[in-house]
């Protein structure tokens, strides 16, 4: 797996936003960790919970605990818990979440069921995140370039 995107240059050498590949951990896992609890952690630390796995139910696991584990130590306190969606809409190549096509529409760009089928899930993960109304949206075009969707 590419480890980030072109469209997170700006800040991977310092890791100083959470990349979409840890966002996708955490939505994975169940924590909802803020960008205020990501900067208690230092670098090394960050880099650690990019390499982690979590995609099986017990790495999944073992992933939530060490990122409360690591918090309660920095903070004091754990990281809110969500709930975890059991087939995220990313998993799912048949339909294209509406907040995706309108946002695309924004930029006059249409996505059909193929191109959507041949993203890779932390692909339509970003596309997702990035067509959240709150959430800055900057960079979904250029990730609808990099995706090859324009």
């Amino acid at each position: 797996m590419k480890d980030f995107f072109d469209f997170e240059s700006d800040f991977v050498d310092s890791l100083r936003c959470i990349p979409m590949q840890v966002r996708m951990k955490l939505d994975t896992c169940g924590v909802k960790l803020k960008l205020s609890h990501w900067h208690h952690l230092t670098q090394q630390e960050r880099q650690v919970l990019v390499s982690m796995a979590c995609t099986t139910p017990a790495e999944s696991q073992l992933y939530r605990e060490f990122l409360q584990n690591l918090l309660i130590s920095k903070t004091g306190a754990p990281a809110k818990e969500l709930e975890i969606e059991p087939y995220p809409p990313w998993m799912n190549p048949t339909t294209i979440p509406e907040t995706v096509q309108e946002k695309a529409s924004e930029f006059n760009v249409t996505l059909s069921l193929e191109q959507w089928q041949k993203l890779t899930p932390l692909e339509r993960f970003a596309l997702i995140k990035l067509s959240r109304p709150s959430h800055e949206n900057l960079n979904f075009y250029p990730a609808l370039k990099e995706f090859q969707l324009v």
